[in-house]
């Protein structure tokens, strides 16, 4: 595995631009798993599995809740914990780190807002599907969104029995009706300014490095994945000096018509870009062979 790390890193030194795609095996790499009724949520939400049968995130995220300070009493205490609360993992700054000395763009599904903390810029990142720390007006008035941490925290420290007092929950400033978690709920989300425009920057992204060495890094995105995946398997056919590099636990899908471009890694992702880094610094540093002296050629 040394030596496919060491050729990961040489294709990334080597690179003009990088493009990440990445979905939630990233992030439950990171230990964020939307899926699963695991310990993290049982421990953070066992009121909420008790009280209305929720068994993992995703399902108290679309939950028909009774009121929506129940609603916001859950997404809060989500988007609180998980999105403000943290630091960065070792794993997000060690993806930072090998791809900072290089023009990069990131395109993925997950909304934890995850790539900002660890060094990323916002203008860099392209959340598909929305993020947890946007709020929008719940009636669509407008397609107005909200950085919403002050109004997340407040109601996380606030939130008493599973309920957001009434007088926290934040409203649409231009019709007054409750907000919502920005994130793809329904067809309406991709035909926002805000998806449109971020659209827009992502191919303009590809335009720019045309025909040059692009390094694909794809992380965590299930085989069957249409936003994410097929376009970058896509982009990889019809770039003769791309390269895509795929990392996935137990499930690498390459195609034939780019199998000689490509590299699939099957493994823990966060262990993966632990030894790049470390098989990168240890060339880096490995002592070099003296040129032979002149009077040794003799």
């Amino acid at each position: 595995m040394k030596e496919l790390y060491q050729k990961i890193k040489e294709h990334i030194e080597n690179a003009d631009a990088i493009l990440i795609g990445a979905s939630n095996g990233l992030s439950i790499s990171e230990g964020y798993n939307i899926f699963a009724d695991d310990n993290w949520f049982q421990e953070n939400f066992s009121d909420f599995r008790s009280s209305y049968g929720i068994h993992s995130i995703l399902e108290g995220s679309f939950y028909h809740f009774p009121s929506v300070e129940a609603k916001w009493a859950f997404s809060s205490r989500l988007i609180s914990r998980k999105c403000y609360q943290e630091e960065p993992s070792q794993m997000m700054k060690d993806l930072h780190a090998l791809v900072s000395s290089r023009d990069c763009f990131v395109v993925t599904s997950n909304t934890e807002d995850h790539f900002i903390p660890a060094g990323f810029s916002r203008e860099q990142v392209f959340e598909m599907e929305g993020r947890m720390t946007q709020s929008r007006c719940a009636s669509d008035c407008c397609e107005d969104v909200y950085e919403n941490r002050e109004d997340i925290l407040r109601m996380a420290k606030a939130e008493k029995n599973g309920l957001v007092p009434s007088e926290l929950i934040p409203r649409c400033p231009r019709c007054g009706s409750p907000v919502t978690v920005n994130f793809a709920d329904s067809q309406l989300f991709f035909q926002t300014r805000q998806f449109q425009n971020k659209m827009q920057d992502y191919q303009n992204f590809v335009r720019k490095y045309r025909g040059k060495n692009l390094v694909i890094l794809e992380f965590g995105v299930g085989w069957r994945n249409r936003m994410i995946k097929e376009p970058l398997m896509q982009l990889t056919a019809s770039e003769p000096n791309a390269v895509y590099i795929t990392f996935n636990k137990g499930e690498i899908y390459i195609p034939n018509e780019i199998s000689d471009r490509s590299i699939g890694v099957d493994g823990d992702i966060t262990e993966a870009l632990r030894e790049i880094l470390i098989s990168s610094s240890e060339n880096c540093c490995r002592p070099q062979t003296p040129p032979p002296h002149p009077s040794d050629t003799l």
